[in-house]
């Protein structure tokens, strides 16, 4: 009898047992089967996350050379760099015209390179006087202050040019330029001149619009006429299509003088007998 209890009681104990080894294997399923369920989304999450990391990687990462680049002190001092590599002369000032006019003339050669804006062609033009020179522009500045006069280069020309040329000068500068006009010159010998002169009286190229007009006016009537039709916004689009309508008509020339078994040469054929049209931007093109 007791042994037949006893053997009921290891069968219970047995029977409970392996129930709470099914039970426990049961969760462990439930467990590993929660996170397969969920496999994609959290794989979702993890790609977001990263994505997110490196966007802000990228942000952190441009802000500095953003920063430099809107630094005007850094820009400024980088701008003067790239103008001493020209090596621009000094200036002492004088009475000697030419002098005065040929260190002008080098100071616009070098801006029209740089493109600078017109206050910062002021700045590093005014850096190059010395001397008597620079005496003169510290009262002028001071006029400029006191009358809050833009510090344009169109100013700085004027004052420059009353300061350094006599009248004399200018007026027959001024005058020069008035009748400039091509003649036999090739359209980048006349501009190269239109540009040099027209320093001397800012009033007539004061806008872009005058100065094109201007330009245009002295050149030889039949370029006018082709360029008649021609949309032309700035003065670097009336150089250039001048001179594509110059090389066209030096080449109808050639043509026609092959064609006639004569060179382009030949006594009394109008303007057959000008040389090869001579390219390129001169100085005021860039």
């Amino acid at each position: 009898m007791e042994t037949r209890q006893r053997r009921a009681r290891d069968c219970g104990r047995e029977s409970r047992q392996v129930q709470d080894q099914g039970e426990e294997q049961g969760s462990v399923a439930n467990q590993n089967q929660g996170p397969r369920g969920d496999g994609g989304n959290q794989v979702a999450t993890t790609i977001n996350r990263m994505t997110d990391l490196l966007a802000r990687l990228v942000d952190q990462q441009g802000q500095v050379p953003g920063n430099q680049q809107r630094d005007p002190e850094v820009g400024e001092d980088r701008a003067l760099d790239r103008f001493q590599k020209f090596a621009p002369p000094k200036f002492l000032g004088g009475p000697e015209p030419e002098i005065a006019e040929n260190w002008f003339e080098q100071m616009e050669d070098i801006f029209a390179a740089l493109h600078y804006t017109e206050e910062r062609q002021v700045t590093f033009a005014v850096f190059q006087l010395e001397g008597v020179a620079r005496s003169w522009w510290n009262v002028v500045r001071a006029k400029w202050h006191r009358e809050q006069t833009p510090h344009t280069w169109l100013n700085f020309t004027r004052e420059f040019n009353e300061k350094f040329l006599s009248p004399l000068i200018q007026e027959k500068r001024e005058d020069e330029f008035i009748k400039l006009r091509q003649g036999a010159s090739s359209i980048a010998e006349y501009e190269t001149q239109f540009t040099r002169l027209s320093k001397f009286a800012p009033e007539l190229v004061f806008s872009e619009q005058k100065r094109i007009r201007r330009f245009v006016q002295g050149l030889n009537v039949e370029i006018q006429k082709d360029l008649a039709a021609a949309q032309i916004d700035t003065f670097k689009d009336s150089l250039e299509k001048a001179q594509r309508v110059e090389q066209a008509r030096f080449q109808v020339r050639t043509f026609q003088a092959k064609k006639r078994g004569a060179s382009s040469s030949t006594p009394g054929r109008g303007d057959q007998n000008l040389p090869p049209p001579k390219f390129g931007r001169g100085a005021g093109g860039a």
